[in-house]
């Protein structure tokens, strides 16, 4: 065929249209396909980055992630550190207990937690809010006590239940024990949960069993006693169940406190005492407090499990008060246990000396006012040692008027009476010794006859049982002796030794030495208390007697022939006795307050020979004289 110039083949067009589509399609293809690469490098240079930041990168991270779901970390309380007495026995220890922990963290609903673990080891309604309490105040990852003091079968129970009890765990721990029960009670205190102030202060006391001291030694030591935390490593599956232990950091465990109270001796004291007395023991030398026996007292190991609310009503409602230290925390009138400090006193103030007489027919009038001495036919002639001796009231109210209520006050604070003493026993009251100020603050004139009163160690006094033991140490050494507990921690010493230590009270020794030959003829030489006499292989004793009213006598009882015999003994008069011994080196300083034992010289001077010969018999003394002159008196 032949074919004319400029002419295309029939279908030539449409093949070259055909291959034109074809063309483009491929480049889209190409182009589709090219980004598609691109996409898909890009994602898997993506991936690789983030394959490579996590096992490369994080991996160390995320292995301990991945640990710590295996393995659960738990901190826990130190043992708290022991409390010996002066012996070295055990007087306030620790004993394991077993615990039942809840972890908030690691339970989905701790209320069903609770309620399960509840149906197992039954929970009364004020040990869940108590649960409750302390998990809201806590961090989710502390954990939480549900139940301590667990039997075997309690603790197999909540072992075979626990994948039902998620958060749950068997943990081992320690209680405070004490095992005098309630012969120390008061000197050492006892130990409690911590409050919620306490709790948001410290992280410690936020362990599971942690406990703090709330009086006593245990309160003042309290942080030497508490130790530092440890930590153990436990294996868990995927319920929370322990598998195995990984690992433990012990704690380092509180330092233990030395004291100076001879157990036995206290233990023997409060033997022979009955309700309603206090005796307090010093060692005169150096202040060490050797006996602090009061009945009645308590058991502080119940409040190791928490006290119920019928034994708390039954302590708060005892008219004995048998939560409260009389020792140092009573408060009595000293009666005539202050006339020494009277005496010197006046000696001081030069309204006399010490072989001036003042006559006594049985009663001092002043005004309209008429005083009473205990011996209603009067003593007759008296000078400062006869009157100490027989303890006349005549006497000592002359002196109280010449020398003026402050000066006597002014004594008496440096005899450790209505003021502070350095004692390790938080919330001791430092008692009262009125003066002319503090009645004006009370919106009321002192009077003369105030004065007069209090020369005779009644009125406003208000002492404890210590601040007259310590008042007696003084007398007998002449320094500002304080007392104290605490002999050593962690086996070292922090008290010293002997009365050279303590300042003195810069009176004269002359001064003092007319009160204390005195108090030797209280006891030895035909005074009130001569059947207080010791053994004579225990030496001498010097004392004075004391009896305090608790209501006032009438005239007209006073007329009647009043027998204070014949009062319910609710309304009898406190006895009283302060003593040292031996009398030529002071070694033991006491004093002794019955309530209502009607006489000093019949209640409590007798007890006070016990004490002290039960105190010769387990504290060995080989006393040398201290003055041949004062020696001699004694013999």
């Amino acid at each position: 065929m032949k074919l004319w110039p400029g002419r295309r083949p029939a279908g030539f067009g449409a093949n070259t249209n055909i291959k034109r589509e074809e063309e483009r399609r491929r480049s889209i293809f190409t182009r589709r396909a090219a980004l598609l690469g691109v996409v898909q490098l890009g994602a898997l240079g993506f991936l690789g980055q983030r394959l490579y930041r996590l096992q490369i990168e994080e991996g160390r991270r995320y292995a301990t992630l991945a640990e710590e779901n295996r393995v659960s970390a738990r901190l826990f309380a130190p043992p708290r550190g022991r409390i010996l007495d002066r012996r070295g026995e055990v007087v306030a220890g620790n004993r394991l207990n077993w615990r039942a922990l809840l972890v908030a963290e690691q339970t989905a609903d701790v209320t069903a937690t609770i309620e399960t673990f509840s149906r197992i080891v039954p929970l009364q309604d004020h040990e869940k809010a108590r649960i409750e309490r302390d998990i809201r105040r806590n961090r989710r990852f502390v954990p939480v006590i549900l139940r301590e003091f667990l039997s075997w079968e309690e603790m197999a129970a909540i072992e075979v239940n626990a994948p039902d009890l998620p958060g749950v765990s068997v943990d081992m721990g320690t209680t405070r024990i004490y095992p005098e029960t309630e012969h120390l009670a008061h000197v050492l205190g006892y130990v409690g949960t911590p409050t919620e102030q306490e709790a948001g202060d410290e992280g410690i006391v936020n362990l599971p069993g942690m406990r703090v001291g709330r009086a006593g030694l245990e309160r003042f030591h309290d942080r030497v006693l508490r130790g530092r935390a440890g930590a153990v490593q436990v294996e868990v599956n995927a319920v929370g169940r322990v598998i195995r232990e990984l690992g433990r950091r012990e704690g380092i465990p509180g330092q233990d406190v030395q004291i100076s109270v001879d157990t036995g001796l206290q233990k023997a004291i409060r033997d022979k005492i009955e309700e309603g007395t206090t005796a307090v023991l010093l060692d005169a030398r150096n202040g060490e407090l050797l006996a602090m026996a009061t009945k009645p007292s308590f058991d502080p190991n119940i409040f190791n499990s928490g006290v119920s609310a019928a034994q708390w009503r039954q302590w708060t409602a005892s008219r004995s008060t048998p939560l409260i230290n009389k020792a140092t925390n009573g408060l009595y009138a000293p009666g005539s246990t202050f006339k020494m400090v009277v005496a010197l006193a006046a000696l001081e103030a030069k309204v006399c000396r010490p072989g001036d007489a003042v006559h006594c027919p049985g009663h001092f009038d002043f005004g309209d006012t008429r005083f009473h001495c205990h011996k209603q036919s009067g003593h007759g002639g008296m000078n400062m040692r006869t009157a100490i001796a027989q303890s006349c009231d005549v006497y000592f109210y002359e002196m109280a008027r010449r020398t003026g209520m402050d000066k006597i006050a002014a004594m008496s604070n440096r005899f450790g009476l209505g003021v502070d003493l350095d004692i390790e026993l938080p919330g001791t009251r430092r008692g009262l010794v009125p003066t002319r100020a503090w009645r004006q603050a009370q919106g009321h004139a002192w009077n003369i006859g105030d004065t007069i009163v209090h020369g005779i160690g009644q009125g406003f006094y208000q002492l404890t049982p210590l601040s007259l033991a310590v008042m007696t140490a003084r007398l007998a050494t002449g320094r500002a002796v304080q007392p104290h507990l605490t002999r050593a921690i962690a086996g070292q010493p922090v008290r010293g030794g002997k009365p050279e230590d303590w300042p003195s009270l810069g009176i004269p020794e002359a001064d003092l030495r007319v009160v204390r030959e005195a108090m030797w003829s209280v006891v030895n030489g035909g005074g009130t208390a001569g059947v207080a006499r010791l053994p004579g292989q225990y030496g001498v004793m010097a004392g004075k007697t004391g009896t305090t009213q608790v209501r006032r006598v009438s005239r007209e009882q006073r007329e009647r022939g009043f027998n204070v015999a014949t009062l319910p003994r609710e309304w009898r008069p406190h006895a009283l006795f302060v003593a040292y011994a031996p009398y030529d080196n002071p070694v033991f300083a006491l004093s002794v307050i019955v309530e209502h034992g009607t006489s000093g010289s019949g209640a409590a001077a007798p007890l006070a020979r016990d004490i002290l010969v039960e105190a010769f018999q387990r504290l060995p003394v080989n006393p040398t004289p201290r003055d041949p002159r004062v020696a001699e008196l004694g013999r």
